[in-house]
């Protein structure tokens, strides 16, 4: 059974996931598609799964144009645009991550310095856009993020996902997964 969220999902994927964001070398469907994989590879449960392929979904959920280069501003608050939607139907395991992505970014790149030197152009663009360096206040919020660890882990498969020759499998492939993904937090609401 496939539920109106899962083909919702892949429908946007399938209509607005060619776009690119910024200069980046792979389209959304594709990095979000690779973004899976590497959370699959890890070992990653069902719902970080999830989160991987829907952690950029905020770009695509609405008609809001993406910005399509690098001289643009790069904050486009998609890791907030979708939130709701995404909590709603497969529940804050997964959107929380996604939720917390950009943060993320931002908290690797405070703590861990040299991971700034490992961004892509458009990351790195979009690094200072929306905020760059947190302060130490910032730096504790995120911390007691009940999901800061699964953004911090999401983030770093987000930032490796832009292989342009990476073979995945389809988006269609997923659907199992977010399937079960609305049906595990149907049943946790229910409850």
């Amino acid at each position: 059974m496939v539920h109106s969220a899962t083909e919702h999902v892949i429908r946007l994927f399938m209509n607005r996931g060619q776009g690119r964001y910024g200069s980046e070398q792979v389209t959304q469907l594709e990095h979000a598609l690779q973004c899976a994989v590497l959370a699959k590879r890890q070992g990653a449960g069902s719902a970080m799964i999830g989160a991987a392929l829907l952690h950029d979904l905020g770009h695509i959920i609405d008609d809001q144009a993406m910005p399509g280069s690098d001289t643009e501003n790069l904050d486009d608050a998609h890791e907030e645009r979708a939130y709701g939607w995404i909590e709603s139907n497969f529940g804050k395991a997964v959107a929380d991550p996604v939720r917390l992505h950009v943060a993320a970014k931002r908290y690797l790149c405070t703590v861990e310095p040299e991971y700034l030197a490992k961004l892509s152009p458009a990351s790195l663009k979009s690094f200072y856009d929306q905020g760059g360096v947190m302060s130490q206040s910032q730096i504790d919020d995120f911390r007691d993020e009940l999901y800061a660890f699964e953004a911090v882990q999401l983030r770093r498969w987000d930032d490796v996902a832009k292989d342009p020759q990476m073979q995945t499998p389809s988006i269609e492939d997923f659907a199992d997964l977010l399937d079960r993904l609305v049906e595990d937090h149907r049943s946790v609401r229910s409850v």
